[in-house]
Parts: structure tokens; sequence; C-alpha cells
């Protein structure tokens, strides 16, 4: 009869992820052949035994001892079948290796001296081992230092020590992952209100983010078997039902439309494989406990369920580690942005680097408690004498020396910015602009630009609310997507913050340029590139509080203007929102903090919104409530006063727009 073997994935010419491809063989083999050759299949002995499953028995050097599996609970082996003989003597056979005791003629190799390929291997390796020693040690002669490492133990309690500490390393790892917080949890908190998370593919900063592929919903994963009374570590297949970014709910195979113990998992974490990872690995699937009734043949099960389905990339672990491994180290030293002073700069150094992220102190903090939190991506940081090199301000520190074991970060670390023709027209002192105020993420402010840096960067200003030593000027670059256009608020019907005290209102920019004797910085100067990003309104993430950058929240994308997001902190008034590029680095996906071991800000309950006063949260307050010392008037409202002014019209453009090409959204002056 047709034999069915599972191969190892194959990939299809434009897929992302692997398939699982199941061929047929018509040639008939003995039993003891099939057996054989399923263990070398990815899905290695994918059966439902009907023979006596317990186990034979296990080396004294073992990791851990294994207790006997029950007889009559149906176990997929990934060494090979459980085999036994009814005399218990004909047919016999030890590994040489790790001392199994197995039928002969479901061993490995034609001298049936391993139970296994990896037995096999590393049986060879340890030969080599023993030949370097014989090599290392020379007739007469005490042995050597290399001689005596080699000598120190036997190979296979090597093996196991190594195993132990792998494990150790493993359940490390996992405890910094998991950073628990109180009351809260995302997948919960997207099941009961049916919220949809912004996918890992907008964030291209963020740990895979760009080579995520298309991991979806269906995509079969090994995971450990959580319905299962064993006590031993079990494995089973389950499949991706939802994605909410990092984060992937999953149903064992079996349960069909079952979601009783649907669960969540971070894609990313270590206790999620793809497809033949137990195989490869030596552990056992079991199916849960409260399906196993369901078939008696799970292999054919498997088989009909995993024909032509995807999993993850086989180096798809590796990926995630090599995307989290970040340049910065601890004690170098970089420019970053004054806090105190925002038009100047100093000298920090990085104390701790978290999924990217910096914790930056100044160095002149004695107790170290003078810090500032940022992406490595983010443009307020910067190599050393870079502010020399543009003619920005630079705070000269107290110490002469440099520290001990402080040294300067690398220039090619940092983010590079987009060059710019300044030789033609460019921007001058004076012009007019609209610019998010960054000690207002939730404004875009009436500004002027106060003076003309090297390299395309420039000193901004708030009008009405400058001090008068230029102390709050504020650099941005001309490529910066925080800076627009006179009339870009208007044709977007954003609220546009008038100039502090401006009486005349509603706010006209036909009517400010010439009382103020100044004129709008050409809009072909501007960042017009709108990147095809992905967000849509509604979707959730987790984002970086810009005013107390060290903290990330449960957020929401509100609003959408070409590349700008309108970014909602759950639980808070919309008065604390804030506008955001698409391409922050301070924007990440759901489960990057698990992920990334970083402690993640719940959404406001309603207590702390009612006790605002004892919370940070009201120092924001505070600074916007500056800001609103004028009667509020409707983007409508303003439209309508502009569209009256005969020097200027505009293009309109649509609200909201989610449309992720380049767009004209910009105001045109007419001659």
């Amino acid at each position: 009869m047709p034999r069915m073997t599972i191969t190892a994935p194959q990939r299809q010419p434009g897929d992302d992820l692997p398939c699982l491809v199941i061929r047929e063989k018509t040639e008939h083999t003995s039993r003891a052949e099939r057996k054989r050759r399923d263990s070398f299949g990815m899905f290695d002995g994918y059966d439902s035994c009907s023979e006596d499953t317990s186990s034979s028995s296990s080396s004294d050097e073992s990791e851990e001892e294994v207790a006997p599996l029950p007889s009559s609970l149906p176990i997929i082996k990934n060494n090979g079948q459980v085999y036994t003989y009814p005399d218990g003597k004909s047919g016999m056979a030890t590994c040489e290796m790790c001392g199994m005791v197995g039928v002969r003629d479901a061993f490995y190799s034609k001298t049936k001296r391993f139970c296994s390929v990896s037995c096999s291997r590393s049986y060879s390796s340890n030969s080599k081992k023993a030949s370097i020693l014989a090599r290392l040690q020379v007739a007469g002669k005490p042995p050597t230092k290399k001689a005596k490492v080699l000598q120190k133990q036997p190979l296979v309690a090597k093996l196991a020590a190594y195993a132990q500490y792998q494990a150790t390393l493993q359940n490390q790892a996992k405890t910094k992952a998991a950073v628990p917080v109180e009351g809260f949890s995302w997948g919960n908190y997207i099941n009961s209100n049916s919220f949809t998370a912004a996918p890992v593919t907008c964030f291209k900063h963020a740990p895979m983010g760009t080579c995520w592929g298309d991991i979806s919903e269906g995509v079969r994963v090994e995971v450990l078997n959580t319905d299962c009374s064993l006590p031993t570590k079990v494995f089973w297949i389950a499949g991706i039902v939802k994605l909410a970014g990092y984060n992937a709910l999953l149903r064992y195979e079996g349960f069909e439309n079952d979601s009783s113990l649907d669960f969540w998992c971070n894609v990313c974490g270590s206790d999620i494989h793809p497809v033949g990872w137990c195989a490869t690995s030596g552990k056992p699937l079991v199916p849960p406990r409260s399906i196993q009734h369901k078939y008696t043949n799970w292999k054919a099960f498997l088989v009909k369920r995993l024909t032509g389905a995807k999993t993850l990339p086989p180096d798809f672990s590796q990926k995630v580690s090599e995307s989290m491994q970040y340049p910065f180290k601890t004690s170098m030293r970089v420019e970053v942005v004054d806090k105190t002073h925002l038009c100047r700069t100093r000298v920090a150094v990085v104390e701790c680097v978290i999924g990217g992220r910096l914790r930056l102190v100044y160095e002149e903090s004695e107790d170290k408690t003078d810090d500032f939190w940022c992406h490595m991506y983010s443009p307020l940081i910067h190599h050393i004498g870079w502010s020399r090199s543009i003619g920005h301000r630079f705070k000269r520190s107290d110490i002469t020396k440099k520290q001990e074991g402080h040294f300067d970060a690398p220039p090619h670390l940092f983010m590079k910015v987009k060059e710019v023709d300044t030789a033609g027209e460019w921007f001058k002192e004076g012009m007019k602009l609209e610019a998010i105020d960054p000690l207002n993420l939730s404004a875009i402010c009436v500004a002027t630009i106060r003076k003309v840096l090297a390299d395309g960067f420039l000193m901004i200003g708030i009008d009405g609310s400058e001090a008068a030593d230029g102390s709050d000027w504020f650099c941005y670059h001309a490529t910066s997507p925080s800076i627009f256009p006179v009339g870009f608020c208007e044709i977007n019907m954003i609220e546009l913050t008038p100039p502090r005290g401006y009486a005349k209102l509603p706010f006209k920019w036909f009517d400010y340029l010439r009382e103020t004797d100044s004129i709008a910085a050409p809009v072909k100067l501007f960042n017009k590139e709108v990147p095809n990003h992905g967000f849509h309104v509604g979707m959730k993430l987790e984002a970086v509080d810009l005013m107390e950058p060290r903290l990330v929240c449960v957020a929401t994308v509100t609003r959408i203007i070409h590349r700008l997001l309108r970014i909602h902190f759950d639980g808070w008034e919309d008065e604390y929102d804030q506008w955001v590029d698409c391409e922050s680095p301070d924007l990440y996906p759901v489960g990057w903090c698990q992920l990334t071991g970083y402690q993640l800000q719940p959404p406001a309950p309603q207590s702390s919104r009612d006790s605002q006063s004892s919370s940070s949260k009201q120092k924001k307050k505070a600074k916007s409530q500056q800001y609103k010392g004028h009667k509020k008037m409707t983007s409508l409202q303003l439209k309508e006063e502009l569209l009256d002014g005969e020097e200027y019209s505009f293009l309109q453009g649509a609200s909201d727009q989610e449309s992720n090409g380049s767009a004209s959204y910009y105001i045109k002056q007419e001659p």
C-alpha cells in the first residue's frame, strides 16, 4: 500500500515561509524499515502507537530522570518509535552513545551501534576528541594543559552539563523577557475589545521589523503542551488564530473551532518553534489530554492537517537574536539634547541599553540620577563633536578629563540625516512655518526659523512663547517630519496653536504675515515624502510618552495625516495625545516590552485619572495649559477665514489621510 512520508519544509517561489511537503511513495517496505526511515523525517515517528509506549531506559548521565509514560497515552517520538520484543532478548541493541536499549532493526547505521543520527554524530565528535588527546599526550611525558582539559570528565557528562547550562540560560532569558504588569494582559485587552494591533512590519527599527516575512494567521508552530499531566515537558503543534504585533493567539491542532484552550504567546519568545524543531531536538510531541480520544491515528491526522501548511523559517530564532543585538554599549559617550535647555546639547554616557533604548546619564551627574531616555536612532543624540561641526550650542562639561572606562561612540552608529542642497533657495532666518512643539507634543504651533545651522539643521522658536535668551529654541533638520509649511494645519483640518497672547482671533496666516512683516518658508523646501507605513486608525501599539521618555505606554493611533500619527495613551485624556511621525523610533509593536524586558505602562485606571495632581501627568497638563490662554477655534472656522484671503489659494487635501502614497497637501502660494 502507498506510504506517506513527511520531508523537511520546502520554500515555494515567492513565499517567505517554508511549506510542509508530503510525498507519497508506492514501494513496499518492511515495518522495521519504515520505522527506521521515519527517524530521518521532519515529523520523526508521527504515529499513534498501539504498542507499549513506556520508555525503555536512560543513561545515568542524562540531564534529568524521565518518568515512564503511561502505556495508554498516544506518544509521538522523534528519535524513532518505542519498540519492544515479546521475549525481551532477540533483536535488542544498546546505543553506544546514550545507553538507550531498543530494537536492533530500528537503530541507525548498518552496524546498529546508535539509536539515532544525533548519537552517531556525538560519538564521532567524541572519537575526534580522543584522537586529539592521544596526540597531545606524548609517551613518557606528563599531559599538557589542553590534554588535562579534554581528559577532565567523560563526554556524556560534559554534554549533560552543557545541556543543563543551556537550559539555565534559556530560563534566565524567559525570566528577563517576562515583565509582568499587574492586572494587564495584552491578550485579554485585545480579545475583550476586539482591537487590532499594528503589524510588526510598521516598525522598521524594532526587532524583526525588516524580516518579519508573511507570518500570519494559519502559520503552524510547535509549542509546549500545557494540557498534559505528564511529569516531563512535552510539545504539540498549534496554529496562529490571530496576530497582535509580536503576540499570537494560538490554538492546538485538533481543537477545530473549540477556543477553550486558546492562549497568547510572543512569536519571538523562546517558547515557540517552527514545525520540525521537536524532531531535531529530540522532544516528544503529545496530543493535549482533552482531545486524545478524538483520533486513533494521530500521524494520519497530522499528515492531513499539515500538508501544504506554512511554518516559521528554521533560522527564525537566530534572526530574532541577531535583530536584538545593539551596537551601542554601556560607557559610550554621546552628545544629547539638554532637557533643561533645549537650545543646547551636553555630553552624556550610556548607562544601559534595553531593546535599543538608551538610558543616558549626563556626564556631570555624580549620583547618576540626572538622566535622559531615548532610542539609539533618535534625532536627539549625536556623536561627540557634532555640535561644533554644525554650529549648535553646546554646554561644556565641568569634567575636563574623560572618566576611566568611558569612550566616544563611533559616528557611524548614529542615524544619518538626508543630505540637502543648501546652495540654491534655502531657509532663512525669520521665515515662518508650522512646527510640533517639543514641550507640548499635542500641539502644532506657529513658529519661526531663528538660526540656520550647517548640514541642513535649523533652530526654531515657538512664536509668543520664546525666552528672551533663546534657551527654548529647538533644533530640527530641514527634512524633519515635525515641521510643516504655512497652511498645513488648515488644509488637513488640524487645530493650529496661535502665538501665545495673540489677540486677533480667529488666527489668519495672511494677516499674521503682514503684521509681522515676515514671509512663509517656501513649500518646496519641506519634506513631502510619505512612506507606505501600513498604519490605520484604531490600531494598538506601545508608544513612548515623549513628555516622560522613560515610560512606554499602551497606546492607540487615533488620526493619520499622511505620515503624521496622532497617538492617544489609553486611559488618559485627549489633551495628552502626541503627534508622532510614522517612522518614529519611539513607537513599538504590541509585545515589544515583553520581548525586550522593558516595563510597560498599562492604561490608566479611573482612580489614577481622577487623582492626576499626584502624578507626573499633571506637570504635562500645566505645561499644556500655558498654551491655552486664548480662545480656541475649530479647524472649520479657521478654514473658512483663510479661504477669504485673495493672495493665497489652497490645494484641498483629505483629512485623516490613510492612503500610504505621497500626496499634495501643502499650501500653494500664488505669485
